[in-house]
Protein backbone atom coordinates (compact mmCIF):
# COMPACT_ATOMS: atom_id res chain seq x y z
CA UNK A 1 0.00 0.00 0.00
CA UNK A 2 1.35 3.44 -0.91
CA UNK A 3 2.18 5.98 1.78
CA UNK A 4 -0.67 8.24 0.69
CA UNK A 5 -3.17 5.35 0.89
CA UNK A 6 -1.90 4.41 4.35
CA UNK A 7 -2.35 8.00 5.52
CA UNK A 8 -5.77 8.26 3.87
CA UNK A 9 -6.94 5.15 5.72
CA UNK A 10 -5.83 6.58 9.07
CA UNK A 11 -7.42 9.97 8.37
CA UNK A 12 -10.75 8.50 7.24
CA UNK A 13 -10.96 5.97 10.08
CA UNK A 14 -10.33 8.69 12.65
CA UNK A 15 -12.35 11.43 10.91
CA UNK A 16 -9.35 13.76 10.78
CA UNK A 17 -8.61 16.52 8.30
CA UNK A 18 -5.26 17.52 6.87
CA UNK A 19 -3.94 20.63 5.15
CA UNK A 20 -0.58 21.21 3.49
CA UNK A 21 1.66 24.18 2.88
CA UNK A 22 4.51 23.39 0.55
CA UNK A 23 7.54 25.21 -0.65
CA UNK A 24 10.23 22.91 -2.08
CA UNK A 25 7.77 20.12 -2.95
CA UNK A 26 5.76 22.56 -5.09
CA UNK A 27 2.38 20.85 -4.69
CA UNK A 28 3.61 17.26 -5.01
CA UNK A 29 2.53 16.41 -1.47
CA UNK A 30 -0.94 17.82 -2.11
CA UNK A 31 -1.13 15.95 -5.39
CA UNK A 32 -0.24 12.66 -3.75
CA UNK A 33 -2.79 13.16 -0.98
CA UNK A 34 -5.52 13.90 -3.51
CA UNK A 35 -4.52 11.01 -5.79
CA UNK A 36 -6.43 8.77 -3.38
CA UNK A 37 -10.12 8.32 -4.12
CA UNK A 38 -12.22 9.84 -1.34
CA UNK A 39 -9.59 12.44 -0.47
CA UNK A 40 -12.26 15.13 -0.21
CA UNK A 41 -13.24 13.51 3.12
CA UNK A 42 -9.97 14.53 4.75
CA UNK A 43 -8.28 17.20 2.61
CA UNK A 44 -9.07 20.61 4.06
CA UNK A 45 -7.03 23.11 2.03
CA UNK A 46 -3.59 23.03 0.42
CA UNK A 47 -1.21 25.86 -0.43
CA UNK A 48 2.00 26.15 -2.40
CA UNK A 49 3.83 28.92 -0.55
CA UNK A 50 6.98 28.98 -2.62
CA UNK A 51 7.87 32.66 -2.18
CA UNK A 52 8.57 34.32 1.16
CA UNK A 53 5.70 36.72 0.45
CA UNK A 54 3.31 33.76 0.27
CA UNK A 55 4.64 32.32 3.52
CA UNK A 56 4.06 35.70 5.13
CA UNK A 57 0.70 36.64 3.57
CA UNK A 58 -0.99 33.22 3.53
CA UNK A 59 0.53 31.52 6.58
CA UNK A 60 1.48 34.50 8.70
CA UNK A 61 5.17 33.61 8.90
CA UNK A 62 6.72 36.79 10.27
CA UNK A 63 9.24 38.80 8.30
CA UNK A 64 11.42 38.65 11.40
CA UNK A 65 11.62 34.83 11.10
CA UNK A 66 12.14 34.96 7.34
CA UNK A 67 14.85 37.62 7.54
CA UNK A 68 16.63 36.23 10.62
CA UNK A 69 16.46 32.46 10.07
CA UNK A 70 15.46 32.18 6.42
CA UNK A 71 12.68 30.27 4.70
CA UNK A 72 14.67 27.05 5.01
CA UNK A 73 14.81 26.77 8.79
CA UNK A 74 13.18 25.01 11.72
CA UNK A 75 11.68 28.34 12.83
CA UNK A 76 10.05 28.90 9.46
CA UNK A 77 8.76 25.31 9.27
CA UNK A 78 7.23 25.65 12.74
CA UNK A 79 5.62 29.00 11.87
CA UNK A 80 4.26 27.50 8.64
CA UNK A 81 2.55 24.66 10.55
CA UNK A 82 1.12 27.01 13.17
CA UNK A 83 -0.12 29.45 10.53
CA UNK A 84 -1.59 26.71 8.35
CA UNK A 85 -3.57 25.19 11.19
CA UNK A 86 -4.79 28.62 12.30
CA UNK A 87 -5.78 29.55 8.73
CA UNK A 88 -7.57 26.29 7.85
CA UNK A 89 -8.81 24.80 11.11
CA UNK A 90 -7.39 21.42 10.07
CA UNK A 91 -6.56 18.65 12.53
CA UNK A 92 -3.14 18.04 10.95
CA UNK A 93 -0.98 20.71 9.35
CA UNK A 94 1.83 19.29 7.20
CA UNK A 95 4.47 21.58 5.67
CA UNK A 96 7.70 21.41 3.68
CA UNK A 97 10.41 24.01 3.19
CA UNK A 98 13.79 23.23 1.70
CA UNK A 99 16.20 23.39 -1.21
CA UNK A 100 15.59 20.93 -4.05
CA UNK A 101 18.43 22.28 -6.22
CA UNK A 102 20.41 21.76 -8.23
CA UNK A 103 21.31 25.41 -7.48
CA UNK A 104 20.58 27.71 -4.59
CA UNK A 105 22.27 26.00 -1.68
CA UNK A 106 24.96 27.34 0.66
CA UNK A 107 27.44 25.67 2.99
CA UNK A 108 25.07 26.24 5.92
CA UNK A 109 21.97 25.29 3.94
CA UNK A 110 22.99 22.90 1.18
CA UNK A 111 20.91 21.60 -1.69
CA UNK A 112 19.07 18.57 -0.33
CA UNK A 113 18.09 20.14 2.99
CA UNK A 114 14.42 20.12 3.95
CA UNK A 115 12.46 20.84 7.10
CA UNK A 116 9.15 19.06 7.40
CA UNK A 117 6.74 20.27 10.05
CA UNK A 118 3.60 18.65 11.34
CA UNK A 119 1.19 20.15 13.86
CA UNK A 120 -1.25 17.83 15.58
CA UNK A 121 -2.82 18.10 19.06
CA UNK A 122 -1.09 21.46 19.58
CA UNK A 123 2.35 19.88 19.17
CA UNK A 124 4.62 20.83 16.30
CA UNK A 125 7.11 18.17 15.22
CA UNK A 126 9.98 19.17 12.95
CA UNK A 127 11.97 16.68 10.91
CA UNK A 128 15.20 17.70 9.18
CA UNK A 129 16.28 15.66 6.16
CA UNK A 130 19.53 16.02 4.22
CA UNK A 131 19.76 14.27 0.88
CA UNK A 132 22.91 14.12 -1.23
CA UNK A 133 23.09 17.39 -3.21
CA UNK A 134 23.65 15.50 -6.48
CA UNK A 135 20.20 13.86 -6.15
CA UNK A 136 18.11 14.90 -9.19
CA UNK A 137 15.53 17.59 -8.38
CA UNK A 138 12.50 15.44 -9.25
CA UNK A 139 13.76 12.59 -7.10
CA UNK A 140 14.53 15.02 -4.28
CA UNK A 141 10.98 16.39 -4.32
CA UNK A 142 9.60 12.84 -4.34
CA UNK A 143 11.74 11.84 -1.35
CA UNK A 144 10.83 15.01 0.55
CA UNK A 145 7.13 14.20 -0.01
CA UNK A 146 7.73 10.57 1.06
CA UNK A 147 9.32 11.78 4.31
CA UNK A 148 6.41 14.15 4.98
CA UNK A 149 3.89 11.33 4.51
CA UNK A 150 5.97 9.03 6.73
CA UNK A 151 6.06 11.70 9.45
CA UNK A 152 2.28 12.04 9.35
CA UNK A 153 1.76 8.26 9.45
CA UNK A 154 4.21 7.70 12.30
CA UNK A 155 2.79 10.60 14.33
CA UNK A 156 -0.79 9.43 13.95
CA UNK A 157 -0.05 5.75 14.57
CA UNK A 158 1.99 6.49 17.70
CA UNK A 159 -0.74 8.74 19.10
CA UNK A 160 -3.83 7.48 20.80
CA UNK A 161 -6.35 9.04 18.47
Amino acid sequence: MTLEKQLAKILIENKLTIATAESCTGGLLSSRLTDVSGSSEYTKLNFVTYANEAKNEILGVSWDILNTYGAVSEKCAEAMANGLQKRTGCDIALCTTGIAGPTGGTKEKPVGLVYISLKYNNIVTIKEIKLPPETPRIEMKQRFADEALKLAISTLTSERI
